[in-house]
């Protein structure tokens, strides 16, 4: 199965963050469930950056929407004891500046590439197995976002 979807952003306040939380404590057994019945890949804009490789300004984004501590263990939690890959980490482990997948509209982030990692595959492990490239592209600015690919071998 193939899920898309856009996770809720809490950086408007604290009423929409409470609203993202109560979307990841609803989402995460409805994904351990449908683990537990099928391969699949989720593909979406999550609104966490992970890690400290996942965005430029870490260490001014620790009380920021999409950097906090909660957020981040909700994310570890899944690839850990919920079992599912970052495809793009198993891909490209180390990778810092090129990973970023969001800028924000303020200032010239973009043009000075002072991005954020919000936007994923997440797998399941037999799927991610099959993950053979990735690519962010940015050729051209659509939007604040730059679409993620991964090419999988895998014949539908």
């Amino acid at each position: 199965s193939l899920i898309s979807a856009y996770f809720p952003s809490g950086s408007s306040g604290p009423e929409r963050q409470e609203a993202k939380y109560r979307f990841l404590a609803a989402f995460h057994p409805h994904l351990m469930a449908l683990k537990g019945e099928r391969e699949f890949i989720l593909c979406g804009d999550v609104n966490i950056a992970h890690q400290q490789a996942d965005l430029k300004n870490w260490r001014s984004n620790q009380k920021n929407s999409g950097f906090l501590p909660e957020e981040r263990a909700w994310m570890t939690t899944l690839l850990t004891d919920g079992g599912l890959v970052d495809v793009y980490r198993r891909l490209q482990p180390d990778t810092t500046d090129t990973c970023y997948t969001w800028w924000s509209n303020r200032g010239q982030a973009y043009a000075n590439n002072v991005g954020w990692r919000l936007d994923y595959h997440l797998a399941t492990p037999a799927l991610a197995a099959l993950a053979l490239t990735e690519h962010i592209y940015k050729d051209v600015k659509f939007s604040d976002h730059a679409p993620i690919t991964i090419e999988y071998d895998l014949t539908l």
